[in-house]
């Protein structure tokens, strides 16, 4: 007997079946991706529960954003088995052609993937995962399609969600939900084809809050592998749990007014509570019902006349349009010059028109009388002393020191950036401030000054705002300097907003300057003179701005207006943007006026104004 040999044999043998299990598991875990899709077929016998979407509450308690349920008839295609297609599609109300293409159409929406391996390309479909076949069927005509499923396995329903609200305005606020794509079931495990996910505004932003917590329950199944009942004592069960009630500070009565006085016009109001940077109105012109855009069908068949029109009602004006701010400019521009001792409150310019055009009006004593008048000429004077600060001898580098110092104050009062408001980042827009860096990029370094660049001053040339931003400066001013983020939600549950919106911004200008110039702002209010009288309200004391936007040759100019009220102690700041409407004081002023009249009285005392307002049609 060779023992020797037998011995080789065996240590053959035990090596041989080591390295064919090795090679064997590498190929099922690695190379061949079907005992994957096995093993994940198994896991298919637990159902996910996915609990409704967050419900929304205004400042004052009402809902402005709730869920309609509907169903979704899905399909397992592995546990389908002798389908009588004519039959099905009799129930679903579909023709037999329909639901031929309806499977064909789940399949290739799924699309392929390359294994690098093995070099096959294979369906990302999977017959034993669950997909959407029918979807948002009503209530009532699930009530008739669902005793009649049962015969066909592999079909069951689910109930699903679309949103609701009560009241048919704040679209640009609100946002819409629609259906998940591939790429985002794969990046989010909580995603599976047929749910939605938030596409804009606050449903985006807070998309983490709104949708919940998924629970599962797990299904008890016979040898064919068909749904019998679920058991209701199962450890492994979780419960879903429902998103907390998100409440925002937004007033939706007031944002209601505010979308029928800006009817039949192009612009925005956007309304905040400077004590806490709240938003109580956010209205973008013209603007539709976000019914309109509640659930797939809705979407199909309205989305693509709202991206045609050519009034932009998808662009939301508040956050993404960048306007001049015109003449609400010189408010900042006398802060800056007041903290950089470049004048004191009793500082005189004359109205020299060969400076820069102005309308007709007794000279300027004082930075409060200056507001008063909006005089071009005495912020042209008092903006160059700080442009030219007289620290270089050559003028073109004694501009660029004084322009970067006067940018430096303009980024405390939150211009020139991005706000960080709580609603759609994308959507959102810095405006412009320039600095010397700017201007040496478009007009060339050493080749301008403030003779070049003269237009800044009042608010025109290269300046460009938001309207958010325009409100945050009125709240701002409000407060004597200091601001919070501008911000929707008030409380997620029981909890405060986010932490980004507890924190208090402070400018670069001492407190004690925002005196004359309120002053200055209740003189346009209420002082024979002044630009802003439409905004005059019997009993509340109302300090603003005017500004009247220069809109190009041959085109009418925009009116606009930012205020606070009441003077002290201040509830609501706010701007408001006409286009093409003319002078401040002719529309936006007026408009002012009435909203601050319905947030604090809660009616409005002068209806001819109110019906002029809104049966004036500005739309060019």
């Amino acid at each position: 007997m060779n023992l020797e040999g037998r011995r080789y044999l065996v240590y053959f043998l035990v090596a041989f079946t080591g390295v064919f299990y090795l090679f064997r598991l590498f190929y099922m875990q690695i190379l061949d991706g079907s005992w994957a899709a096995r093993a994940s077929q198994i896991s298919e016998r637990k159902r996910e529960v996915i609990p409704p979407r967050g419900v929304v509450l205004d400042r004052n308690g009402k809902q402005v954003v709730s869920n309609k349920t509907s169903y979704n008839i899905m399909m397992i295609e592995s546990k389908i088995t002798h389908l009588d297609t004519a039959a099905f599609a009799a129930l679903i109300g579909w023709d037999k052609q329909k639901v031929i293409d309806r499977f064909k159409e789940i399949r290739i929406k799924e699309g392929y993937y390359k294994n690098s391996a093995t070099g096959k390309t294979t369906s990302n479909y999977r017959k034993d995962r669950p997909y959407p076949f029918v979807k948002e069927i009503s209530p009532d005509e699930m009530l008739r399609i669902a005793p009649k499923l049962s015969k066909f396995p592999g079909f069951y329903e689910e109930p699903t969600h679309t949103r609701f609200y009560p009241y048919p305005y704040a679209a640009n606020i609100f946002g819409y939900l629609n259906e998940v794509i591939k790429e985002e079931v794969e990046k989010d495990p909580f995603y599976r084809p047929g749910m939605n996910i938030g596409r804009a505004g606050i449903e985006r932003s807070y998309e983490n809050v709104f949708r919940g917590k998924k629970g599962v329950r797990f299904v008890v199944t016979n040898a064919n592998n068909n749904d019998i009942s679920t058991s209701s004592k199962n450890s492994f069960d979780t419960l879903a749990v429902p998103s907390p009630t998100i409440q925002l500070g937004l007033d939706i009565d007031l944002q209601a007014y505010g979308e029928l006085l800006m009817s039949n016009k192009r612009g925005c109001i956007v309304a905040i509570e400077p004590a806490t940077g709240e938003i109580l109105a956010m209205v973008s012109a013209p603007s539709y019902d976000p019914n309109m855009l509640s659930g797939r069908k809705n979407i199909k068949e309205n989305y693509p006349t709202l991206i045609a029109d050519s009034s932009l009602p998808l662009f939301a004006r508040p956050l993404q349009a960048e306007y001049p701010p015109g003449s609400i400019f010189k408010l900042v521009q006398a802060l800056i010059c007041l903290q950089e001792n470049k004048i004191a409150p009793n500082t005189s310019f004359p109205c020299n028109k060969s400076l820069v055009g102005c309308h007709g009006h007794p000279t300027a004593g004082s930075v409060m009388d200056a507001i008063k008048y909006s005089c071009n000429p005495y912020f042209y004077a008092a903006v160059k002393r700080v442009i030219e600060p007289g620290k270089n001898p050559n003028i073109n580098q004694d501009a660029a020191i004084g322009l970067d110092n006067w940018h430096a104050y303009m980024t405390s009062f939150g211009l020139g950036i991005k706000p960080k408001i709580d609603i759609d980042a994308q959507a959102q827009r810095s405006g412009l401030i320039p600095n010397s860096a700017y201007y040496n990029k478009y007009l060339g370094k050493g080749n301008w000054s403030f003779s070049t660049i003269r237009s800044i001053s009042i608010g025109q040339g290269e300046i460009k705002m938001t309207p958010i931003q325009m409100a945050n400066i009125a709240a701002i001013i409000a407060n004597r300097g200091w601001y919070y983020t501008p911000h929707f939600v008030k409380k997620i549950g029981k909890n405060g907003p986010l932490d980004a919106y507890k924190t208090k911004h402070f400018t670069k200008v001492n407190a004690r300057h925002f005196e004359p110039i309120i002053d200055g702002m209740w003189r346009v209010v209420h002082e024979s003179g002044g630009t802003g009288k439409e905004a005059q309200l019997k009993e509340i004391v109302v300090c603003g701005k005017t500004g009247t936007v220069q809109n190009g040759p041959n085109r009418e100019n925009h009116s606009v207006f930012i205020a606070f009220a009441p003077r002290e102690n201040p509830k609501i700041a706010l701007a408001v943007f006409v286009e093409n409407a003319g002078a401040g004081g002719s529309f936006a002023a007026p408009i002012a006026g009435l909203m601050i009249e319905k947030y604090l009285k809660k009616v409005v005392t002068n209806e001819a104004k109110e019906k002029k307002i809104i049966n004036t049609k500005i739309l060019r």
